[in-house]
């Protein structure tokens, strides 16, 4: 196949890239920062991608500035917000140029459209929608990427959790505490925390790709969610230190503002219609996650 990832320098872009030239496939990555360069596929910035991109099968658009970075802020937030849509956009204008437009469209989302609960439990079927910042920026991204199905490109959102890993993602801030041997419960402690492994991450994209029935939203979580206190503990002890220390939730919310719901509010999210579809997970166990990553 013929792949073109926008995003493809990340966490999870190289991850997938990685991947895609494993099975033979043909990889673009459409990027913006020359420095970040694979020996295949690159485009450079100010080229026109239509002709190189012509009878491309799939494009997976992962670009958007990280959520992860800085405090959220006004000006974080429009960043947020405008690096999706912009993004978005002109993967839309792209797939209009083309004599052939592609099979599939792969659009990055978020479980972050769910409200927060402690009880409930969300699969794509669920209709709840969150009214914070993150929810509508979800929303509003999920209906302007449904608008490729207007070429006839099957377009499937992938709503990732939090994406674990080595080396990024959100692990790197999250084990930090513990590493000075102060980690501890945050907030609660019953609030879940919806996590992937980003090797499953990407081989839930990967099947979308392959898989017809994969259209519209599609959860991408490990099958396991944890509360938050549980996450800690097995983070602990995975990394060989202890779980002790409370991290009050008002000093949080004092030091990441609005982003500080990302740890203190979360919701129960299930990748239902992966499993479904036949979908088997690396790691669908936490312990079997983090043994992984710090092995």
């Amino acid at each position: 196949m013929k792949v073109a990832i926008t995003g493809g320098t990340g966490f999870l872009g190289q991850e997938l890239a990685l991947l895609l030239r494993e099975r033979g496939d043909t990889v673009y990555i459409l990027t913006r920062n020359p420095k970040n360069r694979y020996d295949i596929g690159w485009l450079r910035p100010g080229d026109n991608p239509g002709k190189p991109l012509e009878g491309v099968d799939a494009i997976i658009n992962l670009a958007g500035s990280s959520i992860n970075d800085g405090r959220w802020g006004k000006k974080q937030q429009r960043e947020i917000y405008r690096s999706r849509m912009e993004a978005t956009q002109e993967v839309l204008r792209i797939i209009g140029t083309l004599d052939k437009p592609p099979r599939v469209l792969v659009n990055a989302s978020a479980v972050g459209i769910y409200p927060a609960s402690e009880t409930a439990t969300y699969t794509e079927e669920s209709t709840e929608r969150a009214n914070d910042f993150l929810a509508r920026t979800v929303i509003e991204w999920e209906q302007l990427a449904a608008k490729a199905a207007l070429h006839g490109t099957r377009t499937a959102m992938a709503r990732f959790g939090v994406m674990i890993g080595k080396g990024d993602g959100a692990l790197p801030l999250m084990s930090l505490p513990y590493k000075l041997f102060v980690g501890g419960t945050v907030g609660s402690g019953r609030q879940w925390l919806s996590w992937v492994h980003v090797h499953d991450a990407a081989r839930a994209v990967l099947f979308a790709i392959d898989s017809e029935k994969i259209r519209g939203p599609f959860n991408v979580t490990a099958p396991h969610p944890s509360r938050m206190r549980q996450f800690g503990k097995e983070l602990g002890n995975a990394l060989n230190r202890p779980h002790w220390l409370p991290v009050p939730s008002a000093a949080l919310k004092l030091a990441l503002g609005d982003k500080s719901r990302l740890v203190l509010e979360g919701q129960r999210v299930v990748p239902a219609l992966l499993l479904r579809e036949g979908f088997e997970f690396r790691f669908p166990d936490l312990s079997l996650a983090l043994r992984d990553i710090y092995s």
